[in-house]
């Protein structure tokens, strides 16, 4: 009998820890698609993946007036990625603009959006891309012209600059139009294009959204002014140019911006889609357009 009970009690033991490792496995699976959602709604392939490259691997060089910046490896690697990272130090990145050597990162890391995004999504976001593939590929050093080459600078620039904030729902507001504005100035950071910035390269939130051009980038203004935004557009229209590019003069999106709606905003669900057009389209109007100037 006592035979048939420690045969009972291993057979039983067996089947939790199978249950157990299960459970965690769907739990697992779920975090990574999540951290995929997170991945695509913040374009984070759009700058770190090169043309024709791996996926997170490294982007093409963004050049900006400040000079030229090199969009480093987020893969899993340990020498050239982030596979050496904690989830500490993900998330300090993310939320601060700081490294795990305790450096600022440059603004042209857009922390300064991501700065309110929730821990849980970017713990899914680290889960997602710690399942890529590990691509050993060192990004160049930054080409920065004087002075914004001297990082010590950014302290400055972050004292006078930089407040961390977590994204705090508005009460007065519907849940749709909250997780729009959570979209849209966390996770997508759209004004970080589209919001013009001062000449140390801070974003100008009097004129939120507004339109801007740094470097070779040209974003148009997003808020909804009937002459300089897209204040013509129905709700429909956005929907399709989101999914599409297509814009409702027969116009296709171009740039950075095709990037993003191919690579981001048309494999969206059109709850979340929705969110984002409602927030977009409470935005406070901006009378100008510093990409239509000739």
């Amino acid at each position: 009998m006592k035979n048939i009970a420690r045969i009972d009690f291993k057979l039983w033991a067996v089947g939790l820890l199978l249950w157990v490792g299960a459970v965690w496995a769907a739990e697992r699976e779920d975090l990574i698609r999540r951290g995929e959602k997170v991945f695509l709604l913040g374009g984070c392939g759009n700058c770190h993946t090169a043309e024709s490259g791996p996926l997170a691997a490294g982007g093409e060089p963004l050049i900006t007036p400040f000079g030229t910046f090199y969009p480093p490896n987020l893969t899993p690697d340990p020498e050239t990625g982030i596979g050496k990272w904690s989830e500490e130090e993900f998330i300090q990145a993310l939320q601060e603009g700081i490294s795990p050597e305790g450096q600022p990162y440059y603004p042209a890391f857009p922390f300064t959006s991501y700065t309110k995004m929730s821990v849980r999504d970017i713990r899914a976001l680290r889960a997602y891309l710690k399942a890529l593939p590990a691509v050993k590929r060192r990004a160049p050093e930054h080409e920065l012209r004087f002075p914004f080459n001297l990082r010590p600078g950014l302290w400055v620039w972050r004292w006078l600059f930089f407040r961390p904030e977590r994204f705090k729902p508005d009460p007065f507001r519907s849940e749709t139009w909250n997780r729009g504005a959570y979209l849209v100035e966390a996770i997508g950071h759209c004004g970080e294009c589209h919001t013009p910035r001062n000449f140390l390269g801070a974003l100008d939130w009097d004129r939120a959204y507004g339109g801007a051009v740094l470097g070779e980038i040209k974003a148009p203004n997003i808020t909804p002014d009937p002459d300089y935004g897209i204040g013509e557009w129905s709700r429909e229209d956005l929907s399709y140019f989101l999914k599409t590019g297509i814009k409702p003069d027969g116009d296709t999106a171009s740039g950075e911006m095709a990037k993003v709606i191919r690579g981001g905003t048309a494999r969206l669900d059109e709850a979340d889609l929705a969110a984002i057009i409602e927030y977009l389209t409470s935005l406070r109007p901006i009378a100008s357009d510093p990409t239509q100037k000739p």
